[in-house]
């Protein structure tokens, strides 16, 4: 069971209101948001579009609900831009998440990704790096680390759908290719199982190295209409393939006994998008909350 005195439970915004494909949940205001994610008993959640963009109001508001900023993400484009214009980015994104009190800040290399593209395959042309592009992109995130541990924070590698990060073998590249005292890994259990890959021995390998933890559910009827209809990443996520821990087909408990075993401590963020006019946010966010009580003990 994960110990509730190191482990605190927050989820994302984006079931409510989906940042890629903004008439998902273009209905639910910032303030509704953020109340239901407290009602729902969370301690924490990410930052959305829809937060205001000044530290200083977005704080007051969430401090009046009793929640806390836990990380939010990070566009790299370090395959795509100036090297610098990528590390200025990140040390405006760092600071105003130090300002709101987070501790880890969850980066994705997007220069060539394809999760937002919605003429091509999530499951067929992933970008595959460059030998040059595999020494950019761990130079950068070494660089990154390195900034974040200046404010005593995380800097995280968030594996995902559609971008040179996603199978297993990546991820053993990018975390051999890079200080193991400056940059970690996001821990996804959902982009795993899109990738086709158990989750599970993926935690095992690298759990000590893991500061921050996304979990959403996977229906995987739907990700055999996704394979068989050679869908988009978007037009997937429309479809319904993710949902909230407890409601798929992916079995946490063996996830939540690592992460105990291991003394993780840390958040651990539902983030299951999903279009809101079919799962209704609150009472999605209450399932998750349920469901994770039962098996985590959290």
């Amino acid at each position: 069971m994960l110990n509730s005195n190191k482990v605190k439970l927050a989820i994302a915004p984006i079931g409510w209101t989906n940042d890629d494909m903004p008439d998902l949940g273009a209905e639910n205001s910032f303030e509704q948001c953020i109340s239901e994610m407290a009602l729902a008993g969370f301690k924490g959640c990410e930052i959305g579009n829809k937060y205001p963009k000044d530290p200083v109001v977005l704080k007051h508001y969430l401090d009046v609900r009793g929640l806390q900023v836990c990380n939010a993400w990070f566009s790299s484009l370090l395959t795509s831009l100036p090297y610098q214009d990528t590390i200025r980015a990140f040390i405006q994104h760092r600071d105003k998440l130090n300002f709101l009190g987070a501790k880890v800040i969850g980066a994705s290399e997007q220069g060539n990704s394809i999760q937002g593209k919605l003429d091509i395959p999530i499951l067929k042309n992933k970008p595959v790096y460059t030998e040059e592009q595999w020494q950019l992109v761990s130079k950068g995130f070494n660089e990154m680390g390195a900034l974040a541990r200046e404010k005593g924070m995380f800097f995280t590698i968030h594996h995902h759908m559609g971008t040179g990060i996603q199978t297993s073998e990546e991820i053993d590249r990018i975390m051999e290719m890079t200080d193991p005292d400056l940059v970690f890994l996001l821990f996804d259990s959902g982009h795993l199982s899109f990738a086709g890959i158990d989750p599970v021995p993926v935690l095992k390998k690298y759990v000590h190295r893991v500061k921050h933890v996304h979990l959403k559910d996977m229906r995987k009827s739907i990700y055999e209409t996704v394979k068989s209809q050679n869908m988009s990443f978007l037009d997937a996520v429309r479809a319904g393939v993710f949902t909230v821990p407890g409601d798929g087909d992916v079995d946490f408990k063996p996830i939540f006994e690592i992460l105990s075993q291991a003394d993780y401590e840390g958040w651990v963020v539902v983030e299951a998008e999903q279009d809101p006019a079919k799962a209704n946010p609150f009472e999605y966010a209450v399932k998750a909350r349920k469901y994770i009580r039962e098996a985590s003990g959290l």
